[in-house]
C-alpha cells in the first residue's frame, strides 16, 4: 500500500485491515473493490444508502460479473460497511453468490508423463513434479528452499502456505531423485528454484513459461514449494 494521496477514509480502512493482519494482497483487493463501488456511486462511498448498494449489485449483474468477482466485492464491502463505517445495516443487503462446482480434469499417468516431459528444462520439470506429486500451489513451489527437503523423513516443509500455515507434504523416492538431479545441475543456494536473481525465488510462475502442448499445456498446470536438504548436497552415486 502506498501512502501517497490516500484519503482519510481509505487510510482508516487500511488500518482496520492491518489490525486484523490481512495479507497485503487481500488489503489491495479490498481497497480496489471499494474503489469500484465509489466510481459507480460518483461520490464518497461512506455516503452510500441501501438503494445504492442494491443498485451496485444490479450493475454487477448487468455487466456479466462472475461469481468470484461478485463474492470478492461482497467480502470487501461487508468489511467496509461493518468495520470501517460501523454501518452494519448496509452489509445485510450483500449476499454471496453460489459458485457451481465442476468436476476437475484428472490426467492419466501417461498424460502426466507427457506433460512433465514437455517442461523446457530439469528445473521446470522438477518444479512441476513437486507441484503435481506433492500437491503444492505455485506460490508454495516458488517459495521452497533447499533446506525444506527432508530426505530422512521423506517430507517437504511448506512454510506459510494457504491460510499462512506451515505444513508438511509427502516426498516420494522418484521425486527426491529428480530434485537431486536438479541440484546437481543448478546448484541452487537458498531458494530451491531461484529466478533471474540468485538471491530471490523464481517470481515468474513456472506454468507461465511453459510452451503449450495440446491438452497438456498451461490449462492443466499448477505449482510451488520446499524443505531441509543437506542431503541434496550428497546425492547417491
Amino acid at each position: 500500500m502506498t501512502n501517497q494521496a490516500i484519503s482519510p477514509l481509505r487510510q482508516r480502512m487500511i488500518e482496520d485491515m492491518a489490525i486484523r493482519k490481512f495479507a497485503p494482497k487481500t488489503q489491495h483487493d479490498y481497497v480496489q473493490r471499494v474503489k469500484d463501488f465509489a466510481v459507480f456511486l460518483g461520490r464518497a462511498p461512506d455516503t452510500a444508502t441501501s438503494e445504492d448498494v442494491r443498485g451496485f449489485r444490479l450493475h454487477l449483474a448487468s455487466i456479466g460479473a462472475h461469481a468470484p468477482k461478485i463474492n470478492a466485492t461482497v467480502s470487501a464491502l461487508r468489511f467496509f460497511f461493518t468495520v470501517t463505517l460501523d454501518r452494519p445495516e448496509l452489509a445485510k443487503h450483500l449476499s454471496f453468490m453460489h459458485e457451481p462446482r465442476k468436476v476437475p480434469v484428472v490426467l492419466s499417468p501417461e498424460e502426466v508423463a507427457r506433460f512433465l516431459e514437455a517442461a523446457p528444462s530439469v528445473k521446470y520439470k522438477a518444479a512441476l513434479s513437486v507441484a503435481y506429486g506433492a500437491g503444492l500451489r505455485v506460490s508454495e513451489v516458488v517459495a521452497l528452499k533447499v533446506s525444506d527437503i527432508d530426505s530422512k523423513r521423506m517430507m517437504l516443509r511448506v512454510e506459510q502456505g494457504k491460510g499462512r500455515k506451515d505444513r508438511h507434504a509427502m516426498l516420494s523416492p522418484v521425486l527426491l531423485e529428480l530434485l537431486r538431479d536438479w541440484y546437481r545441475i543448478g546448484r541452487p543456494q537458498g531458494w530451491l528454484f531461484p529466478g533471474l536473481k540468485p538471491a530471490s525465488p523464481d517470481d515468474t510462475p513456472t506454468h507461465a513459461r511453459l510452451p503449450r502442448c495440446g491438452p497438456y499445456g498451461r490449462d492443466h498446470q499448477a505449482g510451488d514449494a520446499a524443505h531441509l536438504a543437506p542431503q541434496l548436497r550428497n546425492p547417491p552415486a
